[in-house]
C-alpha cells in the first residue's frame, strides 16, 4: 500500500468502527470499481451498509484530515494509474436498496438507475425510461444531473438526503458533518451540474416522483431507448460513457469524427469507431493512455474548429 502520513492504524480502526471491520479494504484496486476498468489502488476502500454508516465514515475522514473520495458505480471516472490516496467511500456495493411508496420511488445512493427504472416499471410508474440505460448510480447521477434523450435527473427528482461537510474550524481542521434533506428547487440543477457538486454534498438517498402508466407501455419505451443505445453506442467495450460535454452549438462526437479521429488510438485507449464521442478501453488501457488521447482530441478539435471540448469524465487520483 502507498504510504499516506495520516492513514494511521488509529484511522483504520476508526473506519472499522464506523462501517464494520469486514467493510474496510486496504490497497484495493480501483480498476475493479470503475466501468473503464482502469485505475490503481486506493489506500483504503470502505463499504458502508447504511446511510448512517456512510456519514460516520465521512466524519472519521474529516476529523482525521484524510481525503475522502465518494464513488458509486464509477461510470464517469478515470482513476489515475497510481491510485487514490486516502479513503474511497464506495456506495454501490451495499447502499443500493430501492422501494416503492405510492407514486414515489425511494432509492439509496448506490442503486443503479437501471434498477430504479426497472422497479418503477414493475410498479407501473413512468418517468425513468429515458434514464434507465445510463450506467450510473443514483448518487453520481444527482451529482452531475445525468441525462439522456432530452431528459435528466432533475425532471423526476423530488428530494434527496445528503451528507453536508462540516465547517472548517479556526485551526484549519474540519468538524463533523450533518445530514440534511433538500428539495429539487434547492439544488441548482443545470446541464451536467448541480449544487451537489459545487457544495461537496454526498448523496445518501433520493426520492423520485413518477406518474402511473401501463407497465407494457413503460417497458416498450425502455426497450426503444435501449435499442437506440445499442445501435449507436459502444456498449461492448469498457468506457466512462460520453467523454466530452456537448459544446454549445455542436456535437462532440461529430467534431471528433470530422477531425479525422475515428478509431485514433493511444496504447489501449481508442476513439470509438462506433461513436466518436466515446473513448473506449480496447484492453489493457492505462489512465495515462486515456489522458493522452483526451488531450490529443482536444488539441485537434481546437486547432481545426476553434472549439474547446470539456471532458465529462472526472479524472481523480494520482496520474
Amino acid at each position: 500500500m502507498h504510504e499516506y502520513s495520516t492513514m494511521s492504524d488509529e484511522v483504520i480502526c476508526a473506519l472499522g468502527a464506523a462501517v464494520g471491520e469486514d467493510n474496510v479494504l486496504l490497497a484495493e484496486p480501483m480498476s475493479a470499481h470503475t466501468t473503464f476498468k482502469i485505475g490503481g489502488s486506493a489506500d483504503a476502500v470502505v463499504l458502508p451498509r447504511t446511510p448512517e454508516a456512510a456519514a460516520r465514515a465521512l466524519d472519521v475522514c474529516a476529523i482525521a484530515d484524510v481525503p475522502a473520495t465518494v464513488v458509486g458505480n464509477g461510470s464517469d471516472l478515470l482513476v489515475g494509474d497510481r491510485g487514490i490516496r486516502g479513503v474511497v467511500v464506495l456506495l454501490r456495493e451495499n447502499l443500493s436498496d430501492v422501494r416503492i411508496e405510492g407514486t414515489r420511488v425511494h432509492a439509496q445512493a448506490g442503486a443503479l438507475l437501471r434498477d430504479v427504472a426497472l422497479a418503477a416499471a414493475d410498479a407501473g410508474l413512468s418517468g425513468m425510461e429515458p434514464l434507465w440505460g445510463i450506467p450510473a448510480a443514483v448518487g453520481g447521477a444527482c451529482h452531475q444531473n445525468a441525462g439522456a434523450y432530452d431528459a435528466c435527473i432533475a425532471d423526476v427528482l423530488e428530494t434527496l438526503t445528503a451528507y453536508v461537510p462540516g465547517a472548517v474550524l479556526p485551526d484549519g481542521s474540519r468538524g463533523k458533518g450533518s445530514v440534511r434533506t433538500f428539495g429539487r428547487d434547492e439544488l441548482a440543477f443545470g446541464y451536467r451540474e448541480s449544487r451537489v457538486a459545487t457544495d461537496g454534498l454526498v448523496v445518501l438517498d433520493a426520492v423520485f416522483a413518477l406518474v402511473p402508466d401501463m407497465e407494457a407501455s413503460i417497458c416498450a419505451r425502455m426497450d426503444d431507448y435501449q435499442r437506440r443505445r445499442e445501435e449507436k453506442q459502444p456498449l461492448e467495450l469498457p468506457s466512462a460513457g460520453s467523454t466530452f460535454k456537448r459544446p454549445a452549438g455542436y456535437f462532440a462526437g461529430k467534431l471528433i469524427m470530422d477531425a479525422g479521429l475515428r478509431g485514433y488510438r493511444v496504447g489501449g485507449a481508442q476513439v470509438s469507431e462506433k461513436h466518436c464521442g466515446f473513448v473506449v478501453n480496447t484492453g489493457g488501457a492505462t489512465a495515462a493512455d486515456v489522458n493522452a488521447l483526451i488531450e490529443h482530441v482536444q488539441a485537434e478539435v481546437r486547432e481545426q474548429f476553434g472549439v474547446e471540448l470539456e471532458p465529462e469524465v472526472h479524472r481523480i487520483g494520482e496520474f
